[in-house]
């Protein structure tokens, strides 16, 4: 039913998706990046696009947002439950990076989209946990987007990190240089990379 309804909403506004000669299985287990992220017509357009293209991404929430009542909405939408707390009493809370990676431990499938710039307002210094948890989890970056200009969503490619992190956000960021947000205004790509 979510992929008939996906399938209607992007035709009836006129998007398509695009692999870019990549295939579902290539991003089985990944951190998959959603920007530019400038407007509240980015995620459901993504999650559509996600829908069609048969990645089940999954996004973070706290735990309350996947019990009843929410749970109705988010969990079908691909919410996944985020834990701080505690592994032992006594320990520190643990860091969303912290939290994050552990979501991939013990299992052979799981994308987790990120929105890297934080916020639809501009920013120039993009938050970089996403980097880190795809590292400590051992586990490539996809770099999803939407481009308003083309009226695509897709994947553009799959960074497979070197441990030289200038080098892969530099990727990153030329990567993302060239889409089209819905608002030009309100994206920027982090600089400080090059």
């Amino acid at each position: 039913m979510l992929k008939l309804l996906s399938s209607l909403f992007l035709k009836s506004i006129g998007w398509k998706f695009n692999y870019n000669g990549m295939k579902p299985s290539d991003f089985n287990r990944c951190v998959m990046l959603a920007a530019p992220h400038t407007s509240n017509w980015d995620f459901p357009i993504a999650r559509a696009a996600f829908f069609l293209m048969d990645i089940p991404v999954r996004y973070t929430v706290k735990q309350s947002w996947t019990r009843f009542p929410f749970g109705l909405l988010m969990n079908p939408l691909g919410a996944i439950a985020i834990n701080r707390s505690p592994k032992k009493e006594g320990e520190q809370r643990r860091s969303m990076v912290e939290a994050m990676t552990d979501l991939f431990e013990g299992k052979t499938e799981l994308v987790v989209l990120v929105t890297p710039e934080g916020t639809r307002s501009k920013v120039e210094k993009w938050k970089t946990g996403f980097y880190h948890v795809a590292k400590g989890a051992g586990v490539p970056i996809a770099l999803g987007y939407l481009d308003y200009a083309k009226k695509e969503a897709g994947v553009g490619k799959i960074i497979h990190l070197s441990g030289d992190m200038n080098a892969d956000m530099k990727q990153v960021m030329d990567f993302y240089r060239y889409i089209g947000p819905k608002h030009p205004a309100l994206f920027s790509v982090d600089e400080s990379y090059k």
